[in-house]
């Protein structure tokens, strides 16, 4: 059976929002979250992009949830070694519930300190030897590690817990989903990809699925689809392109090629409880282990109980069938 999460988006969210909407989701009866990694947020209407490893750790230690980064990025803008670190110091303060989530990367954070961006081939070796770089830290041993992209000398990791956190590699082609087949403990994705996940397997992985997916509750469908299309109207374009653009304004401009009317097709907008169990019931079909879902906008308490309260009970009550 499914297992439902919620999606918290650090690029609308403050951190003390981000950590308070964690604790109220807890309260609603969810019992896991993804949060996101950036630097920049998509468009600056959105306007936040804290620091995810503080956010997580005020959420680890006011809560009980499980948390999953959706996605980190081990190869730019901080060193996997760095980040070896920060995930061996959050799962020693929430034993068993934390999940590495990685991916390659987008242009719009990784590019900050001047780093060509390379095309995506690269981008994956680059991910695969940064993963062997994180687990061989997190045995505590004393490692030096001269690769192709990155260099250790003499590094340990002394705070570390009992057990390492499992990594979930994220992916939306073949490459890289064969690449989480190969190297990850699990596969991310944000799209109900029956044949990805299938491909998976085909693959050869084994270990657990997630995905995520976006919703956006308020009073009437008019004003969620105003409020989806402001923030996230860019969304549609997806894929490569928003792997390769660097700034927010270049999709703040993709944005105008949309509408409310065009976002509203495609997102579940509004009251609806049926219509955002169906968009979410998609990934279940799917066969995903567990989905995340996001309220898209600033009504995050109201959105967080629409979920928790009309749409889930529909959601389990379609697994019991």
């Amino acid at each position: 059976m499914t297992d439902f999460g919620l999606f918290l988006s650090g690029e609308e969210l403050s951190p003390p929002e981000i950590v308070r909407y964690a604790q109220e989701a807890e309260m609603a009866g969810f019992d896991r979250v993804w949060v996101s990694d950036h630097y920049h947020p998509w468009q600056s209407s959105q306007g936040e992009s804290p620091f995810v490893w503080a956010v997580l750790g005020a959420i680890a230690s006011t809560t009980g949830l499980r948390m999953t980064t959706a996605v980190t990025c081990p190869t730019f803008r901080i060193h996997p070694a760095v980040l070896a670190q920060a995930t061996a110091t959050l799962t020693a303060l929430a034993p068993g519930r934390f999940t590495f989530g990685v991916g390659s990367g987008e242009a719009l954070n990784e590019h900050i300190l001047g780093d060509a961006w390379p095309p995506v081939s690269v981008r994956l070796e680059r991910l695969e030897e940064a993963i062997e770089v994180i687990r061989r830290l997190w045995t505590g041993e004393t490692v030096t590690h001269q690769g192709r992209y990155f260099t250790v000398h003499n590094a340990r990791i002394w705070s570390l817990p009992e057990t390492p956190p499992p990594i979930f590699v994220s992916g939306f082609g073949e490459e890289s989903i064969e690449l989480a087949a190969r190297v990850g403990d699990g596969w991310i994705t944000v799209q109900p990809d029956a044949d990805g996940l299938r491909h998976y397997r085909k693959s050869g992985g084994a270990g657990g699925t997630q995905a995520g997916v976006k919703i956006c509750w308020a009073p009437t469908e008019k004003e969620a689809a105003e409020t989806a299309y402001r923030l996230w109207g860019f969304e549609g374009v997806g894929g490569q392109a928003a792997q390769d653009l660097p700034m927010w304004h270049t999709f703040e401009a993709l944005t105008e090629a949309g509408s409310p009317e065009k976002t509203a097709g495609a997102v579940a907008c509004g009251p609806n409880a049926r219509r955002a169990a169906e968009s979410i019931q998609a990934y279940v079909e799917a066969g995903f282990d567990e989905v995340y879902i996001s309220q898209m906008g600033p009504d995050q308490e109201r959105g967080i109980r629409f979920l928790a309260e009309e749409v889930l009970p529909l959601l389990r009550a379609a697994g019991r069938q």
